[in-house]
């Protein structure tokens, strides 16, 4: 798996890696678009920087491909609300990125617990997107700030949360 070697610190694993999630990305972009107005080149840029900041997230011993999709997927929602389309997906065609049953779930309790440790900024960020599900926009519009410093407080947020569990 070239994933599981480049996050092992094997550098041609992960461009290589790249490269075939890239064409894998590409190809889903281009049929997923049928009408103007979003470019599957900057979909396929997203999503791999997404994979790029996200790849601790990805549990080594599950399938990579289903992840890959369900980054792409929002990257090209995220691409069709920055021009105010609607997007409707077949809830068949993704199916197999929805997440199998957890052994071990966190409970609120733990969850705001964990948001407490954060700097206010920060919590609040984390929260309306991991939790609340909204968009980099949406957050950015809800709280008045730029998207770019949305993604700077959910990035050190984030990480801020991974190197209290030791994974950083």
């Amino acid at each position: 798996m070239l994933l599981r070697t480049a996050i092992a610190g094997d550098e041609k694993a992960y461009a290589a890696f790249l490269g075939r999630t890239a064409s894998i990305v590409r190809g889903f972009a281009r049929r997923k678009i049928v009408q103007g107005g979003v470019d599957a080149e900057d979909v396929v840029q997203e999503t791999l920087l997404a994979i790029h900041t996200k790849r601790h997230t990805w549990i080594t011993d599950a399938p990579v491909l289903p992840w890959i999709y369900a980054i792409a997927r929002f990257k090209l929602i995220d691409a069709f609300r920055k021009r105010g389309r609607r997007v409707e997906i077949e809830i068949g065609e993704i199916a197999e990125t929805f997440a199998q049953p957890e052994s071990e779930t966190v409970s609120d309790r733990e969850i705001n617990r964990i948001l407490e440790g954060l700097a206010p900024g920060q919590r609040s960020v984390v929260a309306s997107i991991s939790i609340d599900g909204r968009s980099i926009i949406e957050t950015a519009e809800t709280f008045g700030m730029t998207e770019t410093a949305v993604r700077v407080a959910l990035h050190r947020g984030l990480r801020s949360i991974a190197k209290k569990f030791g994974r950083s």
